[in-house]
């Protein structure tokens, strides 16, 4: 009997444990990473050290775009796109808008989330959160490319236990807000396309809105009406005008949008009127946030602002959050957009970005009262962070992501660290892959890894990854050859890959593999003992992990990646 209950136990743990189960079957081509560390080195925050009453902006470092805020009672919760990252729709959590702590993500499942066909940056795009005091109910509206899903919302009554399943929404276009009046309506305002046949120009976009249907969730068919057409002034062919928010302020309604698309003539605008239906009169002093006329060479930059959200904050004055980024030396954006916050003047009719036409700052004095908790007591870091995971957590760090599909499904954290079970597919296939990734959020740093792994076949890969998109990749791992093993670093530029170089590498003992950047120039090292690093393949250029090479929306991402579908050729020099 106690022979058969040990055959039971044994037989359980072979069809539970991925990494049993491979070795069962002969595969020993399952990566074991026993630690991970990231280190900013960003040279601003060494030169701009911090006094007690001051806080870094951007807030929220790397590829956090598009946030969107709101405030119940003390408790504000700010998000951000995700586009094709899982799970979906980073949310934040603070008291005071300079301490913010992540609570998780508001798409966290499959049946909210179906990415798993999209392109790195389709999927989920501007999220606006939204908190209805009139019946205590969260709301987060988005639109999903992805799963014939287009607008939806979700809702709850508290965001730290989690949000509803989706509520397909009945209209076209992009980057839907939701505003509750005083009165207990509702109102959807949304950028779309203008009426079939009244295009006037390349980027000539509108804003719509509807009433909503608080019980139905849903718009009310009918009500939809135009109320911005091309934006401040359609004489000047103004292009995308998009991510509306409404707000009211002493009776006066106030429309609030991006213009000018999300590159180098982002802004903000503003427009006001007696009616949340409209007409809406754009303010004269127009745009009331952005870094477009500035001198393109200053110190320090910032670029793209816009696509804001406005909230009333602990100190009674108004602050507004927005995407910007930080170039490089050669102007690239490889963080990706990234959330800031400045303060907004509303003592007159109209609110201003307090110096948000101005060159931004990359620091700001903290309200009053508040103090500087950031990457402590559990509060999100930033300037030049470490951040060290020995994977021994039960949960992993909401910082870890993967893309298009769950990292529980490839993942098993045990007693050594942390296994990946590769899939079958390979980084430019739009499909689920078998990585582990986290956002570079520096234009200097490192990030290491230790890995255990043993490639079966010359279609085993395991490593590290920079990875912008499908077609824009650096690959960094562990493959075989014959009977020998080698470290290959492949250069994937426009769905196309060339191997820049490789070398034998011994696989009976850990090795750790290393990237390091400094501004645009990255170097993949690799050390047998843990102490002295070799280049493979030199410095190369980080152009590739840059939107303004690579296109879409995303910043570069880090990966721990495994797969059984490698497609680096090791190059043996003669």
């Amino acid at each position: 009997m106690k022979r058969m209950i040990n055959t039971f136990l044994i037989l359980m743990l072979i069809c539970t444990s991925p990494c049993i189960y491979a070795q069962k079957k002969g595969n020993s081509n399952i990566p074991v990473f026993t630690q991970f560390t990231y280190q900013g080195e960003d040279p601003v925050y060494d030169n701009y050290p911090l006094q007690p009453d001051e806080f870094y902006n951007p807030i929220l470092q790397g590829c956090y775009p598009d946030p969107s805020i709101t405030r119940k009672g003390d408790d504000y919760f700010l998000v951000s796109s995700s586009f094709a990252m899982f799970p979906g729709v980073p949310i934040f959590h603070s008291n005071d808008l300079v301490n913010w702590k992540q609570i998780g993500h508001v798409l966290d499942r499959k049946t909210q989330l179906k990415v798993y066909d999209s392109g790195i940056s389709a999927g989920i795009y501007a999220p606006a959160i939204k908190y209805n005091q009139y019946n205590d109910t969260f709301y987060m509206i988005t639109t999903q490319f992805a799963g014939d899903i287009g607008n939806m919302v979700v809702k709850t009554k508290d965001p730290f236990k989690g949000w509803s399943e989706v509520y397909k929404l009945n209209f076209g276009g992009i980057d839907p807000s939701l505003f509750f009046d005083d009165d207990g309506k509702a109102y959807v305002v949304h950028n779309d396309a203008p009426d079939r046949g009244k295009e006037l120009y390349e980027g000539h976009r509108v804003i719509k809105i509807w009433e909503y249907d608080l019980e139905k969730d849903q718009v009310k068919p009918g009500t939809d009406q135009i109320i911005v057409d091309g934006g401040v002034d359609i004489t000047r062919k103004p292009i995308w005008i998009e991510a509306p928010h409404i707000y009211k302020r002493d009776g006066i309604y106030y429309l609030m949008c991006a213009e000018g698309g999300t590159g180098d003539w982002h802004s903000e605008v503003i427009f006001t009127s007696d009616n949340p239906k409209g007409p809406y009169k754009p303010a004269s002093n127009n745009p009331i946030l952005s870094q477009r006329y500035l001198h393109p060479d200053r110190e320090n930059k910032v670029d793209w602002a816009g696509h804001a959200d406005i909230v009333e904050g602990p100190d009674s004055k108004y602050y507004g959050v927005f995407l910007a980024i930080r170039p490089n030396e050669k102007n690239r954006v490889n963080t990706g957009r990234e959330t800031f916050i400045l303060p907004v003047d509303w003592s007159g009719k109209y609110p201003i970005f307090e110096n948000g036409l101005i060159p931004i700052e990359p620091k700001m004095k903290m309200p009053e009262g508040v103090e500087n908790k950031s990457g402590k007591e559990g509060f999100f870091p930033n300037g030049n962070f470490l951040f060290q995971d020995n994977f021994k957590s039960e949960k992993l760090d909401y910082r870890w992501i993967g893309v298009r599909g769950p990292r529980e499904e490839f993942i098993n954290i045990g007693k050594t660290g942390i296994t990946i079970t590769p899939f079958a597919v390979n980084l430019k296939e739009v499909a689920p892959t078998s990585t582990l990734f986290h956002r570079q959020q520096h234009r200097y740093f490192s990030a290491t890894t230790t890995m255990n792994y043993v490639p079966s076949s010359d279609k085993d890969l395991a490593g590290m990854v920079c990875y912008q998109s499908e077609r824009f990749y650096y690959l960094f791992g562990v493959t075989k050859k014959g009977n020998q093993d080698y470290l290959i670093l492949q250069r994937t530029e426009r769905g196309s890959s060339t191997t820049i170089a490789s070398t034998p590498i011994q696989t009976n003992k850990p090795l750790t593999l290393q990237i390091r950047a400094k501004g645009d120039e990255y170097n993949f090292n690799y050390s047998i003992d843990g102490e002295i690093f070799h280049t493979l393949g030199g410095a190369v250029s980080g152009d590739i992990l840059s939107t303004d090479v690579a296109g879409g929306f995303t910043g570069n991402l880090i990966g721990l990646h495994a797969t059984t579908k490698n497609d680096a050729e090791v190059e043996i020099k003669p």
